[in-house]
């Protein structure tokens, strides 16, 4: 996916989940931000962000913060962004545990779940859940970095979806380049992570995968090594 017209800022502070304050052109705005999560380990002040103009007018927030740099790698941190990224690479044939597809429908609803994706590929059908991933130490990417019972309850819907007969996904995306492997996040939310490992267990598939990320686009990359259990 492509941004277009982007603005480069200075991050001043966050003032909610939602809104922001950066340094434009000398001038501090207040700004959307797409992304819920607390990264925290990304906002510091100071820090080099990328914006997007809004594409209303008459939006009060006037630019949306896409990116930024945390040391000299470069972050994506728009939580809209994966699911467009993972069904263009779906569409194109390069995921390769599931391979080419004859039929892709986004935010489908199975039980009582709405799950991001659903795909056909001949006789085979199956769901994805997929989650932005922007949590990185050392070179190791976890998620979450805040609790979520939403999460838990896809991820433990996602073993009704394979005991109807359909295949099923969590794919994580990566939102970043660099990184070694993947884990769930253990100390931030046990019982997402014990979800995904019982789901493992029940058939459900456990995918992670980085991207290629430059200040104007996002594109899925490469598949990452993920193991489900601690790494310290």
């Amino acid at each position: 996916m492509e941004y277009k017209d982007m603005k480069e800022a200075i991050f001043l502070r966050r003032t909610n989940r939602f809104s922001a304050f950066v340094c434009l052109d000398g001038e501090e705005i207040q700004v959307h931000v797409k992304n819920t999560g607390r990264c925290k380990e990304l906002l510091q002040e100071g820090a080099k962000v990328f914006l997007e103009p809004a594409i209303n007018p008459d939006r009060k927030t006037k630019y949306s913060l896409i990116s930024v740099y945390k040391g000299d790698m470069l972050v994506n941190m728009d939580s809209q962004a994966p699911n467009q990224i993972v069904a263009e690479a779906l569409a194109e044939g390069r995921i390769l545990e599931i391979g080419e597809v004859s039929f892709l429908k986004r935010e489908v609803t199975f039980g009582n779940s709405r799950f991001d994706l659903y795909f056909e590929a001949g006789e085979r059908r199956g769901f994805i859940e997929v989650k932005g991933a922007t949590l990185e130490e050392d070179g190791i990417c976890r998620f979450p970095d805040a609790p979520t019972t939403r999460g838990t309850k896809h991820v433990q819907e996602l073993i009704h979806a394979v005991e109807a007969g359909y295949e099923a996904y969590v794919l994580f995306v990566i939102q970043m380049e660099g990184i070694r492997a993947f884990c769930p996040h253990w100390e931030r939310d046990e019982s997402f992570s014990r979800a995904l490992v019982k789901a493992q267990e029940a058939g459900v598939k456990i995918l992670a995968y980085d991207c290629k990320v430059n200040v104007e686009s996002l594109y899925l990359s490469e598949k990452v090594f993920s193991t489900l259990e601690r790494i310290r």
